[in-house]
């Protein structure tokens, strides 16, 4: 599999990312164990986590495989920190330096390991100041727990903000390698603002649920069906916003494209946003390793300048003031 630097940095990542969302909860040891294994023989290394997906469940399955079946040395571990579990309804996030160090103390037990490639926030924590916040990701650097940092699900002042801080005082702080939003066909809004300023900084993107939550692959043209994410309970609420009648028409154009090249609507639309300019790698969250076989047969697949331009058109969020050209108002 193709390797990407990581934003403006030396790290480098497979363009394909391993999302361990369900593991521990809708993916077991076993399927969990298929999935790692295949990814690495495919030339796989980014391997996602966090410290809440699954109860931590997520992250002791992983530093359990990763000493059995995977060598250490050949993957990108990134894991996240400051989404607070059971939260005060008032608090779901909490950027402050003691919780986050704590929580990254947490994850290295788990993950059986005494650093992680790449350490990630959350989410932006409005109670806590920001500098604050980045003083954690500074000490994870200095202290060898971490190699590199960034953020998720930071808007784009917040990241441009955290971003140009850490810059101020080059060789003091950490710079931020990295930012995790929801990017897809049915998703762009992070190039309104996210997008511009991460490739201004030279921060990278890890685009989560590329596939639109699952609805990309085309399965729930016909309804919504048994087995999938969104026939659970938990799941459900996730996936409905995306069965609307503006995701269908995306929907249709990506099953059109992948019924014209003869291939899968997955590979067309996990191909599409791997592509984007500013995207290091896509982060797919198969719960089987089945699902997971589907998206790493994208590694051949470029799409047509035709076919990625008429995707661009029928998916075009509305940008108007300030972003539009002012001139044409």
């Amino acid at each position: 599999m193709e390797q990407r630097h990581l934003g403006r940095t030396g790290l480098r990542v497979s363009r394909i990312g391993l999302g361990t969302l369900t593991w521990g909860r809708d993916t077991d040891e076993h399927e969990a164990a298929e999935q790692l294994k295949m990814f690495w023989e495919a030339g796989g290394t980014l391997v996602d986590t966090a410290d809440v997906y699954g109860g931590g469940e997520a992250e002791y399955l992983l530093g359990q495989l990763t000493e059995r079946l995977v060598p250490r040395r050949d993957l990108v571990v990134s894991t996240k920190a400051g989404s607070v579990p059971d939260p005060d309804p008032e608090r779901r996030f909490d950027g402050s330096r003691g919780h986050l160090l704590a929580a990254l103390d947490a994850s290295l037990a788990r993950l059986g390991t005494d650093y992680v490639d790449l350490w990630q926030v959350h989410a932006y924590d409005p109670w806590t100041p920001l500098e604050e916040t980045l003083q954690a990701l500074d000490i994870a650097v200095t202290s060898g727990r971490a190699r590199y940092v960034g953020v998720a699900n930071f808007c784009g002042w917040q990241l441009a903000k955290a971003a140009t801080w850490q810059l101020a005082a080059p060789g003091t702080r950490a710079r931020l390698a990295a930012t995790q939003m929801e990017y897809s066909l049915l998703q762009r809004g992070v190039e309104r603002e996210v997008l511009p300023a991460a490739r201004d900084l030279g921060v990278g993107l890890l685009p989560s649920s590329p596939l639109g939550r699952g609805v990309l692959t085309g399965k729930y043209r016909g309804g919504v069906p048994s087995g999938s994410r969104g026939a659970t309970d938990h799941m459900a609420p996730f996936v409905e916003p995306y069965l609307d009648e503006s995701a269908r028409r995306v929907v249709d154009a990506v099953t059109t494209a992948a019924d014209g090249l003869a291939v899968t609507p997955l590979q067309v639309a996990l191909a599409w946003v791997r592509d984007r300019p500013g995207v290091t790698a896509p982060v797919v969250g198969a719960r089987t390793a089945r699902q997971l076989t589907a998206a790493l047969s994208v590694e051949g697949l470029s799409l047509p300048d035709e076919i990625r331009r008429a995707l661009d058109d029928v998916s075009a969020p509305v940008h108007r003031y300030p972003d539009q050209d002012w001139s044409t108002l």
